[in-house]
């Protein structure tokens, strides 16, 4: 836990969520916060206990929303038995809602000839240990192979970010290169807290500060909206996120017993 949770102790939040059942929103990275990381990212899927849970989450508290670097139809595959749950992939540049097709935003659209090609590109350039990782708006180069290639990795996506106008996202042992734009994390939490009361955002890594300084606009904006930043603390990036978060949790497997507590408060 942080030291300590902000301006609210955790049972004062637990208490204030579990007000507005009904009337709140949760939204969850993936990998790092629902699902341990693991070397092949192919291989990850949610941690014991987090589908089941999240499940009940949606039925007695409030919407669920995953929200993570995965493409859309990756976190469907990994969510298959939450059909009600809405699904942002890449950044939000993807979404898959209950019931509909994975929709793309207009503004990415015209990047996937330019993601393919770069996904080559890099599987030529770079060194051996790297992992180029092609999500066809994007493309996420993993290092965690092999961690003295950081360096080299994070220069060559510099390079490359620069000379194709792409925007350049940093993460636990990966760098990762996307289409130009405003899209991130943050514009989804702004859109879809939208008539809600209450909203919890968990993430373990730098791009979640923007999901988190979301919420907190949302807060100065209207006094009576309870946002809580829960980070799922790591030893690699997680300092940042920590400091900033009203909550904190040891690993993706400590997420469900938080989650039991605030249901056990729960109408």
């Amino acid at each position: 836990m942080a030291a300590p949770d902000t301006a609210r102790s955790r049972a004062a939040i637990l208490q204030l969520t579990a007000e507005r059942a009904g009337h709140c929103a949760f939204f969850f990275d993936f990998d790092g916060t629902l699902a341990p990381i693991q070397e092949d990212p192919d291989t990850v899927h949610p941690a014991d206990g987090i589908v089941e849970v999240l499940a009940e989450v949606n039925r007695r508290l409030g919407k669920v929303v995953i929200v993570s670097a995965r493409p859309a139809d990756f976190l469907r595959q990994r969510f298959a038995a939450l059909p009600d749950v809405a699904v942002f992939g890449l950044y939000g540049l993807e979404v898959q809602r209950p019931g509909g097709l994975v929709e793309t935003d207009p503004s990415a659209a015209p990047f996937v000839q330019v993601m393919s090609d770069l996904a080559d590109r890099a599987r030529a350039e770079l060194p051996a240990g790297t992992r180029v990782e092609y999500k066809r708006l994007s493309v996420a180069v993993h290092f965690r192979n092999a961690p003295h290639l950081g360096p080299e990795v994070e220069q060559w996506g510099k390079e490359r970010a620069g000379e194709l106008g792409l925007r350049l996202q940093a993460g636990r042992m990966v760098v990762e290169l996307k289409p130009p734009g405003q899209r991130d994390k943050g514009s989804v939490l702004r859109e879809e807290t939208e008539g809600h009361s209450c909203a919890w955002y968990f993430g373990d890594d730098v791009a979640d500060l923007r999901a988190f300084a979301a919420l907190t606009a949302r807060e100065e904006a209207d006094p009576d909206f309870v946002g809580v930043r829960v980070a799922v603390a790591n030893a690699e990036s997680g300092h940042a996120l920590i400091e900033a978060a009203d909550i904190h949790v040891d690993a993706p497997e400590a997420v469900p017993t938080l989650l039991r507590a605030l249901l056990d408060q729960a109408p």
